[in-house]
């Protein structure tokens, strides 16, 4: 008498097939391996591109004062107010911003005293604020008349921290980004492959259940992602000096995000499987899902300069939570269970996303 039929061998046997066809397909690799790759090391060497210097401002500055205006109409400096005090201390030690200010007005002379803290996270970028703090001051008091005492007085003191380098910013966005090309182009294409192809019907043809036709698919994009942060994070941190800031245990915390990261992906790659009318459709639809994320997700470059408005657009989109999890958990040494905030927004999308890939997906 024959043995019963095993569907768990089969799901084994449709992860094993998928995993050999995504090796041996070069689209697969260069975009969710090569490029990434690519970009650390570019991004790496080059720097942080375009100059931007953040400056979080003390809650009981004044900042009626001319100096304060003056300092607001500099390009190059995002000036971030609102936040207390134990939030700009941590997050000038760890280098999130390059400097502190509070401006403060004396009945006496000099009429303004500018304190001014810096940390050793972020030598340049602090050096760089110094420069035109004094250069400002300087222009600021010569424009008093000659042998009157100065006007503004800078005070300066510095704190040890961590130094944030580029890279600690870059690689987790260029995991998030390979991430999103796996769960998206890959989970699209392979579905309405098999659909066009005629595969799923011949798997109806056989005792397959439905469900080990997707979890062998899934299966092997886990596989295939976690092999590639693996790779990613490895030379992120060996050739580029990558903060793992618990070794091992931050790799592993990152692997857990990069799973539930890519899982959620997996759900625009359904919804836009069982929408593509044919393999030329996917292309654009999946672009219209990863495009705006790539530029806005803190991906290549920080959101801090963007405008509110595109900043809340930012903040909505799922890929942004990631990158900030893997952020906070590989620098800052966050715990998982310290970046809820960011899960919850992460799985309110994947239940957003499943329920209407459930809708649309078609196996036929």
């Amino acid at each position: 008498m024959n043995s019963s039929y095993s569907n768990l061998r089969a799901t084994l046997a449709i992860t094993k097939a998928s995993l050999r066809s995504i090796f041996r397909s070069p689209s697969a690799v260069i975009f969710s391996l090569l490029f990434p790759l690519i970009f650390i090391v570019i991004f790496a060497n080059l720097g942080g591109g375009a100059v931007s210097v953040d400056v979080g401002v003390d809650k009981n500055s004044d900042t009626i004062n001319p100096i304060y205006q003056i300092l607001k109409n500099y390009k190059v400096i995002n000036l971030k107010t609102g936040l207390t005090d134990k939030a700009l201390q941590t997050n000038l030690s760890k280098g999130s911003l390059d400097a502190v200010i509070s401006i403060q007005k004396n009945n006496g002379m000099p009429t303004y005293v500018l304190n001014a803290k810096f940390s050793s996270a972020s030598q340049e970028k602090g050096n760089m604020f110094r420069s035109m703090l004094k250069s400002l001051l300087y222009q600021f008091n010569n424009r008093a008349q000659a042998n009157a005492p100065q006007v503004a007085e800078l005070k300066e003191t510095t704190i040890t921290g961590r130094e944030y380098k580029y890279i600690d910013f870059i690689l987790p966005g260029q995991l998030g980004f390979s991430l999103l090309s796996i769960g998206v182009f890959g989970t699209a294409f392979v579905f309405l492959s098999l659909r066009q192809t005629l595969v799923i019907k011949r798997f109806f043809a056989t005792p397959v259940k439905r469900y080990s036709i997707v979890c062998g698919e899934m299966i092997a994009r886990v596989l295939f992602a976690m092999m590639g942060s693996v790779v990613i994070i490895g030379v992120g941190h060996y050739a580029f000096g990558f903060t793992l800031i618990h070794g091992v245990a931050t790799v592993l915390s990152m692997l857990l995000l990069a799973l539930i990261g890519l899982i959620i992906f997996m759900g625009f790659g359904f919804i836009i499987s069982g929408l593509a009318k044919n393999d030329t459709s996917i292309p654009p639809l999946s672009n219209l899902v990863t495009l705006p994320q790539f530029l806005l997700s803190g991906t290549f470059f920080s959101n801090s300069a963007f405008p509110t408005w595109l900043r809340n657009v930012s903040n909505v989109l799922p890929l942004t939570h990631l990158n900030n999890a893997m952020r906070k958990v590989a620098f800052e040494g966050a715990a998982i269970t310290e970046v809820g905030h960011e899960l919850l927004i992460l799985l309110i999308w994947g239940i957003v996303l499943y329920t209407i890939a459930i809708k649309t997906f078609k196996w036929e």
